[in-house]
């Protein structure tokens, strides 16, 4: 199997695990380390929206804890209508988060128009423009070491 597929169809299990049959907006999480381990999370929902937290947000601490590097990461959602299972891309916080480990870093994002389901990308296409460049010498993306100062 497809080292990528088999990210997302961790991310999927996660999910199933977590809310076997839901069709809500729940969400779950995949990342790969750079030895090959794959660590999952869910989606902290919580009354108070401002105390919830995204589905990548426990892999990527334990990553982090574990002083380990993140290679790529996908999260996914059962909440379609025929329920199946939609790729969602990282957001803004979240790649933050993956950006700890340089823009290399890969995410599946929804495929592109009349392609396929889904896709990996690099943070690096898909932030461009990334805001720490500014605050580093000759703009280069600031290194794990950085990120933590």
């Amino acid at each position: 199997m497809d080292p990528n597929q088999k990210l997302v169809e961790a991310a999927i299990e996660q999910l199933m695990t977590r809310w076997p049959g839901a069709r809500d907006s729940v969400a779950a999480a995949a990342i790969v380390l750079d030895d090959g381990q794959i660590l999952t999370s869910v989606s902290f929902d919580n009354f108070n929206a401002a105390a919830t937290l995204c589905a990548e947000t426990g892999a990527v601490a334990q990553a982090y804890t574990l002083g380990k590097k993140v290679v790529a990461s996908a999260c996914v959602t059962g909440g379609t209508e025929d329920g199946t299972f939609q790729v969602l891309a990282p957001c803004g916080i979240c790649q933050e988060r993956l950006a700890v480990w340089g823009p290399e870093v890969l995410a599946a994002v929804p495929g592109s128009a009349g392609g396929a389901e889904w896709e990996m990308r690099s943070l690096r296409e898909l932030n461009p423009y990334y805001w720490a460049t500014s605050f580093t010498a000759q703009g280069q993306w600031p290194s794990t070491a950085e990120h933590g100062e």
